[in-house]
């Protein structure tokens, strides 16, 4: 302990969310996940930490056997505010006003994924009214 100060670990951290989200895959049995693709970091410890956090991800996908979906970063950006090279703070702020919240989500975090979660709702109706139209042509 550093200045009285308890910390976890790592792999502690990555149980927890194992733990966590395992126990919401089971109360709510959701039909599909979405989750933001890997991307290129700047800060390889960084993305190294992401990359173990996804691997939790996608196993327990797997062991609930619930069907996944990868977006890229870019194309979040782009289902959500219009641009692939929105920064954080546009984002939350796009979260705030698509979502009719009272405040900006925070961490930033929990605004990127209800970005993934929004760019998939968009990528599906997209997809259906493409469908219906394909339909209509014939």
């Amino acid at each position: 302990m550093a200045g009285g100060k308890q910390t976890t670990s790592f792999s502690d951290r990555l149980k927890q969310i194992y733990d966590q989200l395992s126990l919401i895959l089971d109360r709510y049995s959701p039909a599909i996940m979405a989750v933001e693709d890997v991307f290129f970091a700047v800060n390889a410890k960084s993305a190294l930490k992401l990359g173990h956090t996804r691997g939790v991800v996608l196993l327990l996908a797997a062991q609930f056997d619930i069907p996944l979906v990868e977006y890229s970063p870019t194309a979040v950006k782009k289902a959500v505010v219009g641009y692939g090279r929105a920064d954080k703070g546009q984002i939350q702020s796009m979260m705030r006003t698509l979502l009719n919240l009272k405040q900006e989500p925070q961490p930033h975090d929990a605004a990127d994924a209800l970005a993934v979660a929004l760019c998939h709702v968009f990528s599906r109706s997209q997809n259906r009214q493409l469908q219906k139209y394909c339909r209509s042509r014939r």
